[in-house]
């Protein structure tokens, strides 16, 4: 399972990392975000080292959602060197999505 970042750990697991991270902006209600939920468990593993995935609740950090202006869930946002590079927004096959990931970190 994914870490869980929040207002209050974002800035030092997320801005602060070595190494990219990506950070799925989920809610517990959203269809596709589940479907996409064991899809990243299996790349968190997969790609352990080169790449931190983690989740964050729009519902309750709605301040960071607003700050990286995430309109639609789920999306994906990969930060390197504590900014954001690239945005992916909905539901993919692992396939695409593992590729998206490894051509933006």
């Amino acid at each position: 399972m994914s870490q869980i970042v929040t207002t209050e750990n974002f800035e030092e697991v997320v801005l602060k990392s070595d190494i990219p991270v990506l950070v799925d902006f989920y809610a517990d209600w959203c269809g596709p975000c589940k479907m996409m939920s064991p899809v990243l468990d299996g790349l968190s593993g997969k790609l352990e080292g080169t790449v931190k995935i983690v989740k964050c609740n729009v519902d309750d950090n709605g301040a960071l959602a607003e700050k990286y202006g995430v309109m639609s869930i789920p999306n994906f946002i990969v930060f390197k060197g504590g900014e954001a590079a690239s945005n992916k927004v909905g539901a993919s096959s692992p396939a695409d999505f593992e590729n998206w990931i490894r051509e933006n970190i």
